[in-house]
């Protein structure tokens, strides 16, 4: 009686060996159109190219799905397959004129430049404090030594910590200029 479950093991296997048969000897195993993948994979929307990838994206019923289509996509009218285009916005998406753009653009340089100016404040403040390492012990400091440590690698962190944040606000205004 266990005959019954090898026919089927085998059959899939035929079949499985079949499938893939007809599909390399057809030579044209690799050639499929966008949206029958789409379908394929359960999409309920157009797939897009996934920028600087060979990926597409589309709606599903659970959500957003990701799939990769194997040798050469013919584009069947679906809009993922337009990976040359040189569009910087979405079809539909508001533009803003040359004169708003500029006066977002200054607004912006203010604001990175006031948090630079006060970034750098902090860090003054924070080397202030440090003392390159050898701050004055206070009285409970001096009884117990290991909270004296805690507090200078405190210290350290801070002075790292607002280094950093000044050189990245000085790269981002170096961005904008």
């Amino acid at each position: 009686m266990l005959r019954v479950a090898r026919p089927v093991t085998a059959t899939r296997r035929i079949v499985l060996a079949s499938c893939l048969g007809a599909l390399l000897a057809g030579g044209h195993a690799a050639a499929v159109t966008l949206s029958a993948k789409a379908k394929a994979e359960g999409c309920t929307g157009r797939p897009t190219v996934v920028q600087g990838t060979s990926l597409y994206k589309c709606a599903t019923q659970g959500g957003m799905h990701y799939f990769n289509v194997e040798g050469s996509v013919t584009d069947d009218g679906g809009a993922g397959a337009r990976s040359g285009s040189t569009s910087s916005s979405p079809q539909g998406f508001p533009k803003v004129d040359a004169a708003t753009q500029r006066s977002r653009d200054s607004v912006r340089r203010k604001v990175l430049g006031d948090e630079l100016t006060a970034e750098q404040k902090l860090l003054a403040e924070a080397k202030a404090a440090y003392a390159n390492g050898a701050p004055q012990p206070t009285q409970d400091e001096k009884d117990v030594p290991q909270k004296y440590a805690e507090r200078v690698a405190k210290l350290k962190q801070a002075v790292t910590l607002h280094e950093k944040n000044v050189a990245a606000l000085q790269k981002e205004l170096a961005a904008t200029r």
